[in-house]
């Protein structure tokens, strides 16, 4: 048996050798790879979870501040703001209103011309 080993070449009995070293090689390749796509999608929803959150103060600091902007359009809050601030408004007379008609549908308005202002009083 040992005289046979010694008739084989060197490169046969290499090969199995690097045969074993290319398969753990590729095993540990792609072992890297799924450790390195699990990290990633870990990330990802990391970054998910963090951008969901600020959606969720960007909406309710949305919510708020349309609250806000409701409060100070409101006309009470407007007239007490007029009189805070002495800017002498009042509310305009009857006959200082104008009130304008307009057809209803826009199809109605491109056929009927230009509006017109017509004064009335109610």
């Amino acid at each position: 048996m040992s005289n046979h080993r010694r008739n084989q070449s060197g490169a046969v009995r290499f090969v199995p050798a690097l045969k074993a070293v290319l398969f753990c090689t590729l095993i540990g390749g792609f072992a890297v790879g799924y450790v390195m796509q699990k990290n990633k999608i870990f990330e990802l929803g990391q970054q998910i979870g963090g951008k969901q959150a600020r959606l969720e103060k960007l909406r309710k600091d949305n919510q708020d501040l349309a609250s806000n902007l409701a409060t100070l359009q409101r006309p009470m809050y407007l007239a007490q703001r007029a009189d805070k601030l002495k800017l002498g408004l009042v509310q305009p007379q009857p006959h200082q209103i104008l009130w304008v008609n307009e057809p209803a549908s826009p199809a109605a308005r491109t056929n009927a011309g230009p509006v017109q202002l017509v004064q009335s009083r109610p």
